[in-house]
């Protein structure tokens, strides 16, 4: 049992908590150090003060409380000593373990999960991020809710109950059932919308990009730079949860829509991806996808695997995607070409400072061009229809050539392969 941060004068205007990690199995204690470092940053984010970490080693996980009785009695001796009330653990707990654990406790408990959906309910500002997050939060607590009318007494404004959902939380089992299905239309209908802008844009032949990677890589920041917006950006985890779609215009002249996405996290809750589905199809849907990675710091590896498996989940393995390594401004000469040596074809930028972006920008333009095709194509321009075509043409492709023969128009242009895939089947531009 140790002090979160020792060196940090507490702060009593927030909730004053214990974490708690295991290190079981092929788990090592380092990499259970570092999830309960991010377990704090995630804590901060839900304006709770991390007092006391305690990190418990078995060679397997206790099935009715984790890390055991006897070390449960230990942690709470020492809430009690630091006048603590809340507890959170490292790791989703089962309905069996939560309730085993806070009779044990006699304090408020709550697991990873529950506290990133917490974070997320407080950063929910449009009515479809609200939407994600109560059925994520419903579908979560649902199970929790099993003959516990003494723990829906429990429920009330605190961390892991708080948001959209909290007066729901006080009906029974049947209500909420409704109330899931309810939010799963209404979520159906933000899907079935996205698919029609989706459509649109393809009609358009716009090419979609988005920026992917884990929380706080600094996506929102490079963003912002390579649209000229001035979205919020921040070093708190979860900032963006609604996504951001701006033009983005490429050396090439050509344009692209691109959009700012929520970060992701290590064990990502089930929940949430499944309510947020509405909103990655955007990423499964994209023409191109900028990983971003924070290379300032040391386990970034393990930020990269966690966004590549939640892009497994979403269906959006396999879409062209380009690494790229932000925050390269802190970094001296040495690591920088660690990381080129590691990864190779990555791209080494600093969204803050603008170093390598326009590399950056060059690159998306050459991956784009690559999704193309060289056609030639003739047009009447004595009709309106291919007068407009020809307008059209020359927004949406490259074209090469140009020749006029009275009303008779040949053109040869490098146009997207979708467009080739819609005149092959008849359609028009």
């Amino acid at each position: 049992m140790q002090p979160s941060d020792p060196g940090h004068d507490t702060d009593h205007g927030r909730e004053r908590a214990a974490l708690v990690g295991l290190a079981s199995g092929p788990t090592r204690r380092a990499h259970v150090e570092d999830a309960l470092d991010e377990l704090a940053g995630l804590a901060d984010a839900a304006a709770i003060e991390p007092v006391l970490r305690l990190m418990q080693e078995r060679a397997r996980p206790d099935p009715a409380t984790l890390i055991g009785s006897g070390k449960l009695e230990t942690l709470k001796a020492a809430c009690a000593e630091a006048g603590l009330t809340l507890v959170i653990f490292d790791h989703e707990l089962s309905p069996a373990q939560l309730r085993n654990i806070e009779k044990i406790l006699e304090l408020r408990v709550i697991d990873r999960t529950q506290l990133i959906l917490d974070i997320f309910a407080r950063r929910a500002r449009t009515r479809e991020g609200k939407l994600q997050v109560e059925l994520a939060q419903l579908r979560y607590l649902l199970p929790r809710l099993v003959g516990a009318s003494s723990a829906l007494s429990r429920l009330g404004g605190g961390i892991g109950t708080r948001g959209p959902g909290e007066t729901k939380l006080e009906t029974d089992r049947r209500r909420i059932r409704l109330r899931i299905k309810a939010l799963g239309d209404d979520l159906d209908d933000v899907r079935r919308r996205r698919g029609q802008l989706r459509d649109r844009r393809r009609r358009s032949e716009t090419p979609a990009v988005a920026l992917v990677g884990y929380t706080n890589a600094g996506k929102t920041t490079l963003f912002n730079r390579l649209t000229h917006d001035s979205a919020v950006a921040s070093d708190a985890l979860f900032v963006t949860l609604d996504p951001l779609t701006r033009e983005l215009r490429l050396p090439n002249r050509q344009r692209a829509v691109l959009s700012d996405t929520v970060g992701f996290i290590d064990r990502l809750p089930h929940a949430l991806v499944a309510a947020f589905r509405a909103t990655l199809e955007e990423v499964a849907d994209a023409d191109l996808l900028l990983h971003v990675v924070d290379a300032s710091i040391d386990d970034y590896e393990r930020h990269l695997q966690a966004v590549r498996r939640v892009l497994g989940e979403v269906d959006a393995a396999e879409v062209p995607t380009q690494l790229v390594f932000n925050k390269i401004d802190r970094l001296d000469h040495g690591a920088r070409e660690h990381v080129r040596q590691a990864y190779p074809g990555c791209l080494l930028i600093s969204g803050a400072t603008g170093d390598g972006v326009d590399d950056l920008l060059l690159d998306v333009a050459r991956a784009l061009e690559l999704d193309t095709r060289r056609v030639t194509l003739s047009f009447d321009q004595s009709r309106v229809e291919d007068r407009e075509a020809i307008e059209r043409l020359y927004r949406v492709a490259r074209v090469l050539s140009h020749d006029a023969d009275g009303d008779r128009v040949s053109i040869e242009a490098e146009v997207s392969r979708r467009l080739v895939q819609r005149l092959q089947e008849g359609l028009s531009l």
